[in-house]
């Protein structure tokens, strides 16, 4: 083994260059990932990258949906990974690959199945025999799959990305040693990479067996790590693996971004020091369904992330070039592909056409007691977290909602013996006597004028496990959705529950469309409850952005695809309807509201994110040390 890393795939590299097919080469890349943008649009994203004068996508692989449950793997639609590499290869754009096992990426458990919590020792990101089991069993499907769409074998992808940001989490840098020899045993032949900021890639040096790369977003912080990366060996080329021209938001905080002249600036400053570059993220997409991620710090609090990804990127969510966009394009064609000999760059492609489809009634619901209904529960002495719930062959519950349901009689003080995560909503015969979240100090929850009998209803919404943690911290090991351990009434512990999974999977949302229960909205209603309306659309669907205002809280179905959550406080206002999930004819919307509903919802043709404001320097560092007020 030589003293650092050599590759011995397409791209290696020399004298602190890359060289690709035997010519030298500079990475002009940007992030998309293919499970937030839907497959009709790929291609349309891909022709403005090379519009802006990218070479290269890079994506992350979300491990969580592609085996949702152990041995059940999906690898179709809006996860087919394989036809997004072939179709960028096509529309001549090299492919990184960044297969994790964890991803961060903004996304539930930064990637990883929460079957693996089930195991009460699981320990992740590690060599605990169990994870690396299980990772194993992963990358073994997963990679036979784009194998020969290495650039070595005719295909796109030139380098492959081994873990992510390891050195933010842990030194176990035997862990970064099993993952490599997983790539290297299914045919990986490609230049291996690493990426970190620089406390990172100092806990966990890993530069004799593969390439580090940079994250960060200023070029005072990028000449530090350049200047780190250069020590090790001459031979190393400078890329910044993520470039963050924006960021992401936080329920209940301001729309945050980069303004363009500091954009400009640090882009600027990686060309003009020879580097090359990955901006993270180039188009954000959305965090569909409930897949959104949430980021935690000690000393401060959770902190879930909204449903746009839009990542104030030079594409934004509904994948229109921004302003950002074409300063992005005249810096890249000046600094970037002048100095090669290349002066002019493709055409700009059109944006999807966008269309304002109104206002639209909605009159029919169902309540809890007929969502229940339709459902067989779990029956338990005690509370059940969800990743231990006896559902899906004993695999538990991923994603979603739990309804703890028992029989009370009078009372005034409820007690949560450990505060459940992630939001509790108390209700009894129907009537909300609170909630509980991740700002709560205790767990103890004054209700009165119980009758004797009544029926107590707790709804937890796991509203995103955390997909990234400082180092030191046991946090990813310990999220666990739902309740844990005991409640008591006045002192005493309740012990008979009924619990219902409430995922929102296809069959129950069958099963609600089905219901013969649907009632006509009066005003005042309570939830949660179910809300049906419909789009009638006349021609060809055009992209679309939904509007919740008046509404409180809950998540939208559109055609059975879950569009992801909404919520009052904000920042974001509006859900993005891709095109290709509308049809001609009628198109069926089921609203899960939790609290309120609003008599109407509208459809916009532009989103409503919130106002921006620049991202603060304490979250622009990899990670951020926590100082936003909440």
């Amino acid at each position: 083994m030589s003293e650092v890393y050599i590759s011995p795939g397409s791209l290696t590299f020399k004298n602190g260059n890359f060289i690709l097919d035997g010519k030298p080469f500079r990475i002009f890349s940007g992030t998309m990932h293919y499970f937030r943008v839907v497959p009709e649009y790929w291609r349309d994203r891909f022709k403005k990258m090379k519009a802006c004068g990218l070479n290269t996508v890079e994506t992350y692989v979300p491990w969580n949906l592609h085996e949702e449950y152990p041995g059940e793997f999906n690898f179709s639609g809006l996860l087919d990974v394989r036809e997004f590499i072939r179709q960028a290869g096509e529309e001549g754009l090299y492919v990184i690959f960044r297969p994790g096992p964890y991803i961060c990426a903004e996304w539930d458990w930064g990637g990883m199945p929460s079957w693996l919590l089930k195991d009460p020792n699981m320990k992740v990101r590690s060599n605990y025999p169990p994870y690396v089991e299980a990772v194993k069993r992963f990358l073994d499907e997963l990679l036979p799959r784009i194998v020969d769409q290495q650039h070595s074998c005719g295909g796109p992808i030139i380098a492959v990305q081994v873990e992510n940001e390891f050195g933010s989490y842990s030194t176990e840098v035997d862990h970064l040693h099993v993952i490599r020899e997983i790539l290297l045993k299914n045919g990986i032949k490609e230049l291996l990479l690493t990426s970190d900021n620089i406390f990172g890639l100092k806990r966990a040096p890993f530069y004799k067996y593969a390439l580090p790369t940079a994250n960060f977003p200023t070029m005072e912080d990028g000449a530090k790590l350049f200047k780190m990366i250069r020590e090790w060996s001459p031979e190393f080329p400078l890329m910044v693996m993520e470039f963050w021209p924006g960021w992401f938001d936080h329920w209940g905080q301001p729309h945050k971004g980069l303004d363009i002249p500091a954009f400009e600036a640090c882009l600027s400053g990686i060309l003009d020091a020879g580097g090359s570059f990955n901006m993270y993220m180039f188009h954000g997409g959305t965090n569909f369904g409930f897949m959104a991620g949430a980021n935690y710090f000690e000393g401060s609090h959770y902190k879930p992330d909204v449903t746009s990804y839009d990542y104030d990127a030079p594409l934004s969510e509904a994948g229109d070039i921004t302003p950002k966009y074409l300063k992005a394009r005249e810096i890249i064609l000046e600094k970037g592909l002048k100095p090669q000999g290349i002066t002019s760059l493709p055409e700009l492609p059109a944006n999807v056409p966008k269309k304002a489809y109104g206002e639209i009634a909605v009159s029919q619901f169902l309540d809890l007691k007929n969502i229940l209904s339709l459902m067989t529960p779990i029956k338990t002495t005690e509370p059940v977290l969800m990743e231990n719930l006896d559902y899906h062959q004993g695999y538990g519950q991923c994603f979603g909602y739990i309804l703890y349901r028992a029989e009370i009689n009078p009372g005034k003080e409820l007690l949560f013996t450990e505060v459940p995560k992630d939001r509790v909503q108390v209700m009894v015969n129907g009537e909300e006597k609170g909630i509980l979240d991740w700002m709560s100090k205790d767990g103890k929850l004054e209700i009165d004028n119980i009758l004797e009998n009544s029926t107590l209803d707790i709804l937890v919404e796991n509203h995103g496990r955390v997909n990234y943690i400082e180092y030191g911290s046991n946090r990813f090991n310990e999220e666990r959705k739902g309740i844990n351990r005991s409640i008591k009434l006045d002192g005493k512990e309740i012990k008979k529950w009924d619990i219902f999974p409430l995922d929102f999977k296809s069959n129950l949302l069958d099963s609600t469309r089905n219901c013969a229960e649907w009632k006509p909205i009066t005003s005042n209603r309570k939830g949660p409850m179910i809300l049906r309306t419909s789009l009638q659309i006349d021609d060809t669907p055009c992209d679309t952005f939904l509007d919740m205002n008046g509404w409180n809280k809950g998540v939208v179905f559109l055609n059975g695809f879950n569009l992801g959550r909404y919520w009052k406080i904000g920042p974001t206002r509006t859900l993005y309807v891709p095109a290709p999930l509308l049809k001609r004819g009628e198109n069926e919307i089921l609203i899960f509201e939790q609290h309120a509903p609003g008599s109407s919802i509208s459809f916009l043709d532009s989103p409503l994110l919130g106002e921006k404001v620049e991202t603060k320097e304490a979250d622009s560092a990899c990670y951020p040390t926590e100082t936003e007020n909440s």
